[in-house]
C-alpha cells in the first residue's frame, strides 16, 4: 500500500493533496488543516489526508500568562509577531484576549525581515518593556 508522508508543514501537505485524491496523506502542520482545506473537521478529517495539527499558535495567550507569572512586576510586555505568518491573526487575538484578562499592558511588535527585527528590538529597549514574548513560528505553517 502506498502512503505519502509530508514534512515541512501545511504547504507540503497541500501540494500532496492537490496531486492525489486516492493515496493516503499523513501530515504535520502548524496551520489549521480545516481552514486550509486539508480536512473537513479535526475529529473527522474525511478525504485522503489526516495528520497532526500543532496548536502552538493558539497557545500564545497561555504563554503570555506564564510570562506574566514569571515577571509579575513587568508593567509592559512586548510581543514580537511575524505578520506574514499564516497564524498571525490567531496569535494576535490570543495575546490581546489574554492581556485583557490579566490586566497586562502589551506592545505588539511586527517583524518579518531582519531589519524589522532590529527595529523591534530597539523599540523594546526604548519602551523599557519588562519582558519580551516571541510568538511561535513553525516552518511552513
Amino acid at each position: 500500500m502506498a502512503v505519502i508522508v509530508t514534512t515541512g508543514g501545511g504547504a507540503a501537505a497541500l501540494a500532496a493533496y492537490a496531486a492525489t485524491t486516492t493515496i493516503p496523506i499523513v501530515f504535520v502542520s502548524g496551520a489549521d488543516p480545516v481552514a486550509s482545506g486539508l480536512a473537513m473537521s479535526l475529529n473527522r478529517p474525511g478525504g485522503n489526508a489526516t495528520g497532526v495539527y500543532i496548536f502552538q499558535q493558539v497557545l500564545e495567550g497561555k504563554r503570555l500568562g506564564l510570562l506574566h507569572e514569571l515577571v509579575p512586576a513587568a508593567a509592559l510586555i512586548a510581543v514580537l509577531l511575524n505578520p506574514t505568518n499564516a497564524n498571525f491573526q490567531t496569535q494576535l487575538r490570543g495575546i490581546q484576549d489574554a492581556a485583557r484578562a490579566l490586566g497586562q499592558q502589551v506592545s505588539i511588535l511586527s517583524a518579518s525581515t531582519e531589519r524589522d527585527i532590529d527595529v523591534a528590538f530597539a523599540t523594546v529597549t526604548e519602551s523599557r518593556a519588562g519582558a519580551l514574548l516571541v510568538g511561535a513560528v513553525l516552518p511552513g505553517a
